[in-house]
């Protein structure tokens, strides 16, 4: 290295990862590298000692790992500036932006595009994203947590960027965003719900974007290895989540005894199934009852969270759909207008939207009890799980049997796989409240803070400024709401009391 700064900054970082490799082979233990009998501390037990070293080493690792990070991308940012104002004037922009990506994958021996994209993210930490890179220089954050910071925040303006990275990374913002903060969740599940921000706050409406989105709906088909090949569908998300959850139902219900078939294997072979049997009667001339240019209403179980307002036409607040995040106002009135079966009344708290807690006082729990949870969790609650809430299991943080009661404050629901991690191993889930779902404790006693549904207060229509909003006119003068029979559940979310919402919806029955 031409620096001899740097040079023996990375020294002093090779000689720490020897010394932390020490410890990982236990030859190094106690304090300042102090060993007992066997390279050991004495008075403890190894493996707990060793175990607990391990764990430390894998969480600074992660921090450092960050900090790295952050470094590379401001050297990185700084070089590409540095090249810029050294290049000759002849030089055309695109040369320019050419050279500099070849010296960057060459320094860091990666390909020319994976180096395009991290100067592009490095380029948007540095110059739009300061919380961000911050936040990632200090180690709290992941780059992968950057990286789809720097996603998120692409398509928005400068103000709506801004307050994208303060609603996560400050704590301190109006609004902040609660429960398990950003660096502690996987950046999968960050992804969610920084895109559940960004839908609800984009410049542009959400019912735009999905029109827009609308045009590039498609199939396709990509080959693989081992006679194996990909088939996936860009779809309206309603579709795509009915399809998922109707798949999954099927395969569940395909499950037994004698089904040496797995989850995965069965939806797979259900989907197949119902597409090539449908495609065979179509073959065959039996074309009866089947229009192509009109996509049937899903009939599988759809949860939708429509506030009541968006409902009714009065604004354009979009919905939350279970296990994808907010749709457009007119997606979820299409749902109900096709069709709800049955109507579940969720009132929501006025001031940060969440819903309100419903209890029991028998052990079993009722089907609007169950659905009222996953619109409390929205996924199986242990740290980084994607797994949606039709997987999951309800579950008494506090046995019934010691005295738990069967409320929201005392339930949780994971997937089958981390409910039975629950009862057979010392994993064991922290108390929950009414909007919050349990936390984890390990076996090694650390602590792992809930992923909290990232709800926000419902918006009034300007119009409705007025002491008693069921007074105002123009309201009453909407069309009447929708009747029918699909999906299974629409729930209905308003900042009124129930009374409020029984006159609201009865003045529009």
């Amino acid at each position: 290295m031409r620096n001899p700064v740097v040079a023996k900054a990375y020294a002093d970082i090779t000689a720490a990862v020897a010394v932390l490799t020490g410890v990982v082979n236990g030859v190094l233990t106690g304090e300042a590298g102090e060993s007992g009998p066997g390279g050991l501390s004495p008075g403890v037990d190894p493996l707990q000692e060793l175990s607990g070293d391990c764990l430390d080493i894998l969480t600074g690792a992660a921090e450092a790992d960050a900090q790295i990070a952050g470094l590379k991308a401001h050297a990185a940012a700084t070089f590409v500036a540095a090249a810029d104002a050294a290049a000759l004037p002849e030089a055309s922009p695109q040369a320019r932006e050419m050279a500099v990506t070849a010296e960057v994958a060459c320094a860091l021996t990666i390909g020319g595009r994976a180096a395009g994209s991290f100067l592009a993210v490095s380029h948007a930490l540095t110059t739009a994203l300061p919380l961000t890179l911050a936040a990632l220089q200090a180690g709290t954050i992941s780059w992968q947590h950057a990286r789809v910071m720097a996603d998120e925040a692409a398509t928005l303006d400068p103000a709506g960027a801004a307050a994208l990275e303060a609603h996560f990374l400050d704590p301190d913002a109006p609004g902040a965003a609660s429960g398990c903060p950003a660096g502690e969740m996987p950046a999968s599940r960050f992804r969610h719900r920084a895109r559940t921000w960004r839908e609800r706050h984009h410049a542009e409406s959400l019912e735009k974007r999905h029109a827009k989105g609308l045009l590039d709906r498609r199939v396709e088909y990509c080959p693989d290895q081992d006679g194996m090949a990909w088939l996936s569908a860009y779809l309206p998300a309603d579709q795509a989540a009915a399809i998922w959850n109707r798949t999954t139902a099927i395969a569940r219900g395909l499950q037994g005894p004698d089904e040496d078939r797995t989850l995965t294997q069965l939806r797979a072979d259900a989907f197949a199934t119902a597409l090539l049997s449908h495609g065979n009667q179509l073959s065959h001339g039996n074309h009866e009852g089947f229009d192509p240019g009109r996509v049937p209403p899903p009939r599988a179980q759809v949860l939708v969270t429509v506030p009541v307002f968006s409902l009714l036409g009065v604004t354009e607040e979009p919905a939350m759909l279970d296990g994808y995040g907010p749709i457009p106002a007119s997606m979820a009135r299409d749902l109900v207008a096709n069709g709800a079966g049955s109507f579940y009344r969720v009132l929501i708290d006025p001031r940060d939207g969440a819903p309100l807690e419903i209890g029991r006082t028998s052990y079993r729990l009722t089907k609007a009890m169950r659905n009222w949870l996953r619109l409390r969790d929205g996924k199986c609650s242990f740290p980084g799980c994607n797994n949606q809430s039709l997987d999951n299991e309800a579950d008494h943080l506090l046995a019934w049997a010691q005295g738990g009661t069967t409320g929201i404050s005392n339930l949780g629901q994971a997937c089958p796989a981390h409910h039975k991690l629950r009862h057979t191993t010392p994993w064991t889930p922290t108390p929950a409240t009414q909007n919050e779902p349990p936390g984890w404790i390990s076996p090694s006693g650390r602590r792992y803070r809930s992923e909290h549904q990232d709800w926000e207060p419902p918006h009034w229509p300007t119009q409705l400024n007025q002491p008693d909003p069921l007074k105002q006119p123009d309201l009453l003068k909407q069309p009447a709401r929708p009747r029918g029979g699909s999906p299974d559940f629409v729930h209905l979310g308003v900042s009124l009391g129930e009374d409020g919402l029984e006159r609201l919806l009865h003045a529009r029955a």
